[in-house]
């Protein structure tokens, strides 16, 4: 995604955050922040993706939330921790997922001329994104194209854009520990990136892939990332705030837990072996149950209000299933509880540059790595 340089008043700093380097980076660090943890994956490009380094860890309570930095000095120092421990390659890419950003797809006349298209994007943009855009980095993308009435030839616009502050906010971090960034991009994209390839490679050809439809990609964090994905673009996205770590933390205050606690007596207890099977605290085994139970009602209630919000576009493609991604995918049973829940289509997608670890770390690192290989 490239920003459009329109001469309004975004400083260079920020016009770089979005824009793609013309110059490729050999290997590139994909980072995906969550409130309670950090997901690196270092990558590149050279005919097939290769990943050289990955790295999950945690962080202290308060520097994220909700997708957003609220302590730069903090995460930074925990960022430049993490490279001089793992080594990683400081040219890095964040993953924005908040609702600080506001994404829209419009169709639009065809218009060739990039200069025209640019003027042309930014006035509509007026008129669908809510926020100032002189209080806004905006971008898009040209992701099809249509044949409108009498033959008119159409594109179908996405445009993208973050609040100028909530951007300056990641320079900040990155700068404190001393990172690269070459590129901040929306999340939703990242993990189109990421599990598309796989889905191409299970249909024979991204053809046919194509032609199955349009899928809900779900990715199961601190947030719940959702996109409509159709091929390799993405149509849709929203963010919801309630994720597997406000599960986590309903556990750690029912039961007494710190959160790292209640994170494992979540993965343990899961959503598929009777309680009796399982091995640990009968009180603390049943309260974890309950909780994922509860929280996981919850999560398809937020499903299904963007599947009915998306429904309701104009010229929305019809979903033909659901690809869960994320720490929350790795919980044992909780998609299928959410496939009964839906009556959708639910498939467990892990990018293949990752089928090497185990499940819940390439669960974990799957954006990271979308966010690292940026097509």
């Amino acid at each position: 995604m490239g920003v459009q340089r329109d001469g309004n008043t975004v400083t260079e700093s920020l016009l770089m955050a979005l824009t793609l380097t013309k110059k490729k980076n050999a290997v590139v660090t994909g980072l995906d922040i969550e409130s309670g943890s950090v997901a690196a994956t270092e990558a590149h490009l050279n005919g097939s993706v290769a990943v050289s380094k990955t790295a999950v860890v945690p962080l202290e309570p308060g520097l994220v939330r909700d997708g957003e930095i609220l302590d730069p000095a903090g995460l930074g120092t925990a960022l430049k921790n993490l490279f001089e421990v793992h080594k990683l390659s400081k040219a890095v890419r964040f993953g924005v997922a908040n609702q600080r950003v506001a994404v829209r797809t419009l169709r639009m006349p065809l218009i060739e001329k990039k200069a025209e298209r640019d003027t042309a994007v930014r006035f509509q943009a007026q008129d669908h994104i809510p926020m100032p855009l002189d209080q806004a980095v905006l971008d898009y993308q040209v992701v099809g194209h249509a044949e409108g009435a009498g033959g008119a030839r159409q594109m179908d616009v996405i445009i993208v854009a973050a609040r100028r502050d909530m951007i300056a906010k990641y320079l900040e971090t990155a700068s404190l520990a001393g990172l690269r960034p070459i590129g901040i991009d929306l999340s939703a994209f990242g993990m189109i990136r990421a599990l598309w390839p796989e889905l191409a490679a299970s249909a024979n050809s991204a053809e046919a892939a194509t032609a199955a439809g349009a899928r809900l990609y779900c990715g199961l964090g601190s947030v719940t990332n959702l996109a409509v994905g159709r091929g390799g673009d993405c149509l849709f996205t929203r963010i919801s705030t309630y994720g597997t770590e406000a599960i986590a933390q309903s556990l750690a205050e029912r039961a007494g837990l710190t959160l790292e606690h209640a994170r494992q007596w979540i993965m343990h207890v899961g959503l598929e072996r009777p309680l009796g099977q399982l091995e640990g605290d009968p009180d603390k085994i049943a309260a974890t149950r309950q909780v994922l139970t509860e929280g996981v009602a919850k999560l398809a209630d937020e499903l299904r209000l963007s599947l009915e919000f998306y429904g309701a576009q104009e010229g929305a493609v019809a979903i033909e299933g659901i690809v869960a991604s994320g720490p929350g995918s790795a919980v044992p049973g909780l998609t299928d509880r959410l496939r009964d829940e839906l009556g959708h289509h639910f498939e467990v997608r892990r990018p293949k540059a990752l089928m090497h670890l185990e499940d819940p770390a390439a669960a974990r690192l799957t954006l990271s790595l979308g966010l690292a290989v940026d097509r």
